[in-house]
């Protein structure tokens, strides 16, 4: 496998390196077997990748280090590698984990040396393999090792100032939420990508479950999404092959052009250490770890910083630098490098001797690289802002010449002060948005060309799925017959692509389409997944029939009223910086269309809605990084206080998560909290599409589905209920929307907590992903009228009521889905901003005689409802009906021009 490649390939590979064009992971395998005069030119090259890098960020010539401490927090550990020396059995240490006064000890030591980094390094999750592990976190007071890694992170930059790099080996999403306040920078070595050394006994990572590539892939990726300054990097001389190397290069490579958070990459040379289970294996040498270095130079470009730890080199500074790095890591003057002993740092002086013999000076760097320094927002929480600020030079983000002293560790202190263009929920209307896109939209979001090869199979560019409609979702619940309908559909429909699922032929009720129709009107709760594909691809006649089925079953759930609740949307703030590629509404704190609320005018908000009738005010925002970690319960209480007998249905999923993690409270223990502060219910929200294949191309870094999933469902648990959502059109493919909608019903089967299901479709104008011809413009009428009744049949027995958004769709097609199985059209809302700012063409609100004149046509009574599907009390309909259902101050006579938003683009043909 590791076979020599010939003189023919080598020079071909060598001279596509010299010309700078890109190499596949067949000519970086070639270059790896560089050796001799090979590799001196392979080096050059190399060579001249790093100089032109650091010229790009005025680095010229500049090497740079962190002056550290290590913090042994644990060095148990639930993994086996088989060349580890650090992880340990508990009778071999004094105690399971570092005592605080330990910890802050070595730290302060650090600090009077002029250290400014705290490594913490540490097994993976002892508790789970270790009792004594458990048992010392039990009684001092922690639920896990990283409530414990959290804490002492902090006491570190309270105490002392030193920044915390934080290395607790595999970490989850909501993980990184959690740490990310507390730490300017992480890290976990993807080590390689070979499964065969994870998989075969014997083999260096075998019965180690974080060792898994696909795992640790994960976590960089998670990383990425949650906009955390990441070091990773790859062990050599494991038992990997050369391709192996190559391919682990080349997976580190796709992660950091998507994300952007790769700080800096590690290339460590295996070395042999007594007693552990790879003693006899043979050193890798230093030759291979020069063209290895060399190779991911080239391979990562001139921006990524490249870094081999000086202790494990021998004498080779110069091979070293010459292969393209321009990092020597973490050095300390203090403490050992526990996880190579035998390999003392050399001193600082001694680095900088042997870096300016190479033609270099050393530099100073903190554990945040220079360029996350700078670029500060999102990639530095402002909890540690102030923490960065003492230490680095504010004109190249290198570290000062001083010793680091403790500064207190505390939420953002700006409060709820009104900020910004506070009046945008009715100028939106008025005079729209200032410009319909962020200056950062070319980075902001992560490569857009990287984002491309991320898309769901079967969808091309533009969100068109390639060949047919049906390619099936990789979900949580798509199955074989699912794929494999979808298959057969997209065989057979190749021509007509654009819809999602291609529609059947006109008038055409027989065969599959027939029979399908004949289980959704006969026994609704055992259509297959198969079928439900089938009847999303009905045009005509057939769909016709799935509107008549759909709309008998509503009949029998729900009876004939069409219901509506008074309420009001107040988005309490816009500044956000997760990243969402769909999401038009979130804006940096400096942009034009940025606000925030005051608790204050939330209440205010909340009193005007109450007056004019409202059982409910809807509250969301952005998750913006100063506002305090009690926010959300500080709004909820706000509401209250002014408003006792409100309903409040607040908060999503996703802010949700943000306020746990700020505050390191549990999901449960944060949904009672909420319910005690006044939450009354949860919008479903941040569902988009339950397939994480689609979530990571709308967004950088919104949760997760299984993070949805827990938030719902453990909200459910605690008497909270909430409604669901779907929103469709856009990368997903008609198999996602089945899937999608047997994962809720699932759940409602088992916590029975959702109120209704809520169709949403994406509505693309000023939406960033469709900006940059990623996503299609939205589902079309046919589709949105198929998925409308397909998502009545699917919940039947289940969800008994389903809502279309007026919002998002035209009254016409409003009608339309209301005799195809839909019973509910939302509420007035009074202030609808998110999706105009992505260019809605329906206005913000609807008062009462709008909802009545839309339904008029159908035939159907209509029915104020409260946001339970109970019927509000007297007092309230009689306030409605003074108002209209609309509050006066936001009542506005809107530029007609205006209203079709900042960009006018052509509804698809249905």
């Amino acid at each position: 496998m590791n076979a020599n490649p010939t003189d023919a390939a080598m020079r071909r590979a060598l001279a596509r390196a010299r010309d700078g064009k890109a190499l596949d992971p067949a000519e970086a395998t070639v270059l790896l077997h560089a050796r001799g005069a090979d590799l001196d030119r392979l080096l050059d090259h190399a060579g001249r990748v790093r100089d032109a890098g650091l010229a790009s960020v005025g680095r010229e010539q500049v090497v740079t280090y962190s002056r550290k401490v290590f913090i042994p927090l644990t060095r148990l550990c639930r993994d086996r590698c088989g060349y580890c020396t650090f992880a340990t059995a508990p009778g071999k240490l004094p105690a399971p984990f570092l005592t605080p006064d330990e910890v802050l000890e070595i730290a302060r030591q650090g600090a009077a040396m002029g250290c400014k980094e705290a490594l913490f390094t540490l097994g993976d999750r002892p508790e789970d393999r270790w009792h004594q592990a458990r048992e010392w976190l039990d009684a001092h007071g922690y639920d896990d090792t990283l409530s414990y890694v959290r804490a002492m992170a902090i006491g570190v930059l309270e105490e002392t100032g030193l920044l915390p790099h934080l290395n607790p080996g595999v970490l989850t999403w909501r993980d990184l939420q959690r740490l990310k306040p507390v730490a300017p920078s992480m890290g976990m070595m993807l080590e390689t990508t070979s499964r065969r050394l994870f998989e075969e006994k014997g083999q260096a990572h075998y019965g180690s479950p974080d060792k898994d590539p696909a795992v640790r892939l994960r976590v960089l990726e998670d990383a990425g999404r949650s906009n955390v300054p990441f070091t990773t990097g790859i062990l050599i001389g494991i038992g990997e092959t050369v391709a192996d190397r190559a391919e682990s290069i080349f997976a580190i490579r796709r992660v950091a052009r998507e994300y952007g958070g790769v700080q800096e990459v590690i290339v460590q040379n295996f070395r042999a250490k007594p007693d552990t289970a790879m003693r006899g294996m043979p050193d890798a040498d230093l030759s291979e770890l020069a063209a290895t270095i060399a190779v991911t130079r080239l391979v990562l470009g001139g921006r990524t910083r490249v870094q081999a730890p000086p202790n494990l080199i021998g004498d080779e500074y110069d091979l070293m630098i010459r292969a393209g790095i321009d990092d020597w890591g973490g050095v300390s003057p203090l403490t050992p490098d526990h996880v190579n002993p035998e390999r003392p740092w050399p001193h600082i002086e001694e680095l900088a001797a042997r870096t300016a013999a190479a033609g270099f000076t050393l530099k100073e760097r903190l554990t945040i690289y220079p360029e996350y320094v700078l670029a500060g927002e999102p990639w530095l929480d402002p909890r540690l802002r102030g923490h960065v600020a003492a230490l680095a030079d504010p004109e190249t983000g290198l570290a000062r010449p001083v010793n680091p002293e403790g500064r207190p560790w505390q939420e953002p202190d700006g409060g709820f002060a009104a900020a910004g263009r506070t009046d945008l929920h009715v100028e939106v209307d008025a005079s729209g948005r200032a410009q319909d896109r962020r200056d950062d939209f070319a980075r902001v979001y992560g490569d857009w060309d990287a984002l491309r090869d991320r898309l769901p199979a079967g969808v091309a560019p533009g969100g068109v799925p390639a060949a047919s409609a049906g390619v099936a979702a990789t979900g949580p619940v798509a199955d074989e017959a699912a794929q494999a309908a979808t298959a057969k559909a997209g065989a057979a429909k190749a021509g007509a692509a654009k819809a999602g699922v291609a529609p059947a032929r006109a008038g055409a009720v027989d065969g599959e389409m027939r029979a399908a129709l004949r289980r959704a009107e006969t026994d609704p709760v055992g259509l297959t997944d198969a079928e439900a594909l089938t009847l999303l691809g009905a045009d005509g006649a057939d769909l016709a029939e799935l509107c008549r089925v759909a709309d008998g079953l509503r009949r029998e759930a729900v009876g004939d009223e069409v219901t509506y609740v008074v309420n009001r949307n107040i988005n309490f703030t816009n500044v956000c910086y997760t990243g969402c590629r769909f999401c038009a509404f979130a804006q940096r704190r400096t942009d034009a269309d940025a606000f925030t609320l005051s608790l204050d005018q939330v209440a205010d908000r909340a009193a005007e809605a109450w007056e004019a009738g409202a059982t409910e005010v809807c509250m969301q925002g952005g998750i913006h990084p100063d506002l305090p970690g009690t926010a959300y319960f500080d709004i909820a209480r706000a509401v209250k206080k002014r408003c006792p007998d409100l309903h409040v249905h607040a908060f999503s999923p996703m802010e949700v998560i943000n306020g746990a993690s700020r505050i390191n409270l549990s999901i449960h223990d944060w949904l009672v909290a909420a319910r005690e502060a006044g939450v009354d219910s949860l919008p479903g929200t941040a569902a988009e599409i339950l397939d994480d294949d689609v979530r990571w191309v709308l967004t950088k870094g919104k949760l997760p589905t299984r993070e949805w999933v827990e938030v719902i469902t453990t909200a459910h648990r605690v008497g909270i209920p909430t409604t669901s959502t779907m929103m469709y059109g856009h990368v997903d493919t008609p198999a996602h929307w089945v899937a999608h909608i047997r994962l809720i019903r699932r759940i409602q089967e088992e916590t029975g907590g959702f109120s209704e299901f809520v169709l949403l479709p994406f509505v693309h104008h000023s939406a960033p992903i469709y900006l940059a011809g990623i996503a299609r413009p939205g589902p079309t009428a046919r589709e949105n009228r198929a998925v409308h009744a397909l998502a009545r049949v699917m919940l039947h027995g289940a969800i008994a009521n389903i809502q279309c958004s007026w919002v998002k769709l035209q009254d016409d097609l409003c009608r339309a889905v209301l005799s195809g199985g839909v019973n509910d059209l939302g509420g007035t809302l009074m202030e609808e901003t998110i999706s105009r700012m992505a260019g809605s063409e329906n206005g913000s609100y609807k008062t009462i005689s709008d909802i009545a004149a839309m339904v008029e046509p159908t035939g159907r009574s209509l029915r104020q409802r409260t946001t339970g599907y109970g019927t509000p009390s007297p007092e309230r309909l009689a306030a409605a009906k003074a108002s209209d259902g609309v509050c006066r101050s936001v009542r506005r006579t809107p530029d007609p021009a205006l209203l079709a938003g900042p960009r006018r683009v052509a509804v698809p043909p249905a």
